[in-house]
């Protein structure tokens, strides 16, 4: 049997429109500003560093935070670039070498004093001074704790590929809500609205429900998109595709399928959830409706930078956005100039 050169994706962008994407009014001079704050630190090698730019992370940020003010969404800029840092730098790295990268980010995240020199260390300091000038105590205390999360599961991953094994559904879902930095990204949420969720909100089972389900969409339309990127650069192991079929026993397009099944149950996961909210008092039920609706720029937007940027399609992305015909062949790359 031959193998499969293409895959259709499900239309996750009509089963999204009860969200309304949105971009930031400040993106543009924000990003050039976030750009060269990572150009500083001098991290990556040239070619490393025109893929890493080619991933436009600033024009996601914009997506998924249009609601931020300047000063916010320039944190939310820096610290997506700092994610995006130390994913690429991870992504090459053995078990011991990720552990050492993310022990690096934890420790200065935890005590500003900390340092070994490295240029991972000296951006993880100027972010955390400046973003804890306006983080609220709830908001710092969830933040490190979603780090550590995400650390242990970015190690957890860079072991995983070591070995070359693959996980089940279930085990691979805990996964990839933590090594995909989105909870990471959501708890720069309340820091953008100047909020401060109390812990019997975030601990309610409706709220979960509707905080679970706007993660999940974000994460399995981010393996949908991003499988053929990771297939050719021999990193597809960490993806809901590559679980379904190895896994579950699908075919590339039964698995593409199944993502979109699965994207229309998160969506109504998210809107039940947040019609059937319980009152925590009027001060608290304003901003818990503001958190939620803040939550929809994270699905819509990622949708929308996933067609945008070359990073997943390459050149043929507005073909494959009309198509939605994904062919399983190496990328067409452009270049793009660095600002």
């Amino acid at each position: 049997m031959s193998s499969p050169t293409h895959f259709v994706l499900p239309d996750l962008l009509s089963l999204s429109t009860p969200f309304q994407d949105a971009t930031n009014p400040h993106w543009r001079r924000v990003a050039a500003e976030s750009r060269s704050w990572v150009n500083s630190y001098q991290v990556f090698t040239d070619r490393r560093r025109a893929f890493f730019f080619q991933g436009q992370s600033e024009l996601l940020t914009s997506h998924c935070y249009p609601y931020a003010d300047a000063e916010e969404y320039r944190m939310c800029c820096d610290f997506i670039n700092l994610l995006f840092t130390i994913d690429e730098m991870s992504d090459e790295q053995d078990h011991a070498g990720a552990l050492l990268t993310g022990n690096t980010y934890l420790h200065v995240l935890r005590d500003p004093s900390w340092t070994d020199g490295s240029k991972l260390a000296k951006m993880t300091a100027d972010f955390r001074s400046r973003f804890t000038r306006k983080a609220m105590p709830n908001t710092f205390r969830r933040f490190l704790e979603s780090s550590q999360r995400y650390i242990d599961r970015v190690v957890q991953e860079a072991g995983l590929r070591e070995r070359g094994e693959i996980l089940d559904l279930d085990a691979y879902l805990l996964l990839r809500r933590e090594n995909s930095a989105v909870r990471l990204c959501f708890d720069l949420i309340p820091y953008c609205l100047g909020i401060d969720l109390p812990d019997e909100v975030v601990a309610d089972a409706t709220f979960q429900k509707a905080y679970y389900a706007s993660v999940d969409m974000v994460c399995w339309a981010n393996d949908l998109y991003s499988y053929n990127m990771e297939l050719n650069q021999g990193l597809a192991g960490n993806n809901f595709l590559t679980v379904l079929i190895q896994k579950q026993g699908m075919d590339i397009q039964r698995a593409s399928d199944f993502v979109g099944e699965h994207y229309k149950r998160l969506m109504d996961d998210f809107l039940d959830a947040s019609a059937h909210m319980p009152s925590f008092g009027p001060a608290v039920d304003r901003d818990v409706q503001r958190y939620l609706q803040a939550c929809t720029h994270w699905p819509a937007g990622n949708l929308a930078w996933s067609f945008e940027t070359p990073r997943y399609f390459g050149a043929r992305r507005d073909e494959i956005k009309r198509t939605r015909i994904v062919p399983l062949k190496p990328l067409e790359l452009e270049k793009l100039e660095e600002d």
